[in-house]
């Protein structure tokens, strides 16, 4: 069996993602690790280099800066480092998320044992979303429980926005794989990095899914939609948050939801009394 792990980054330092940590995350259980690296202004591709991975590819890219719909540029660039994996599994992770090593004897157990049943077309993950500080999870069906972020590199599959896999077994339509759900989580740390990259961060996203957001001050967000994290966060990723995370993020009580936060407040009401998942899937489930 070949593990060929896959992600895309750029400007990585300066926009506060915790690339690096990512990478490393998964690189022990992969026997190749590609890297789409956009032209950047920082030292993104120097801390990679420094890795000094035999494992590691690094492919050297240039950003369409005219492609401004619905983030078909990440898509472009996710796909670039796809197309170069060579393994039987193709592992996805975004530059601002974790796998914990704790996990990876189970995973390799996983991978093997799907390996040979063609039914399962991929492998999804239960998400730890963090926001505002890594004490706080968001849990509303506006955040994706689970996801896929691992594909059979045998099948005809592409991304349309590089949140998720879209299998081409027709010419004309995509459709959802066909996966299990694992029982691993990722952590997903996106949210929580201080508010000076943040703010960086979201004027990119704007800008390449075609819409403007409102100029980011700080972390605001339903309190009715957050936990309280009570479980450990992975060990890689301890010196990240020491430097680079948001530390004393309060929930607003006096936040006033929008239509879309009511929606989702009656959305978990149905959740907890009916015991049902109501977010958005990109796969189909394998029972």
């Amino acid at each position: 069996m070949k593990v060929s792990g896959f992600t895309f980054i750029r400007n990585g330092s300066s926009l506060g993602y915790p690339f690096i940590e990512s990478i490393k995350s998964i690189l022990p259980i992969c026997d190749e690790f590609i890297v789409a690296i956009g032209r950047s202004e920082d030292d993104t591709l120097k801390k990679i280099l420094a890795l000094r991975s035999k494992k590691i590819k690094i492919i050297e890219t240039l950003w369409n800066e005219n492609i401004s719909d619905r983030g078909f540029v990440y898509a472009q660039q996710k796909m670039i480092a796809q197309y170069n994996c060579t393994g039987d599994w193709a592992f996805y992770l975004e530059g601002d998320e974790i796998v914990d090593s704790k996990d990876h004897k189970k995973l390799l157990s996983d991978l093997r044992y799907y390996l040979n049943n063609k039914d399962v077309e991929a492998l999804a993950f239960h998400y730890h979303h963090f926001y505002g500080s890594p004490d706080w999870l968001a849990f509303s069906p506006r955040w994706y429980r689970k996801e896929c972020r691992i594909i059979r590199n045998t099948l005809r599959s592409w991304d349309p926005d590089s949140l998720y896999f879209l299998v081409m077994d027709k010419n004309k339509r995509g459709r959802y794989p066909r996966a299990k759900v694992l029982d691993i989580p990722i952590y997903h740390y996106g949210h929580v990095r201080k508010t000076i990259y943040m703010s960086k961060k979201v004027n990119q996203v704007g800008k390449f899914w075609g819409h403007k957001h409102p100029k980011f001050k700080e972390y605001s967000i339903d309190p009715k939609s957050l936990k309280k994290f009570n479980g450990k966060h992975p060990l890689i990723i301890k010196d990240w948050l020491k430097h680079f995370a948001e530390k004393n993020y309060i929930p607003d009580v006096h936040y006033r939801p929008s239509l879309r936060d009511l929606r989702h407040r009656i959305m978990m009401k149905i959740e907890s009394f009916f015991k049902l998942d109501l977010t958005k899937k990109h796969f189909k489930v394998i029972r």
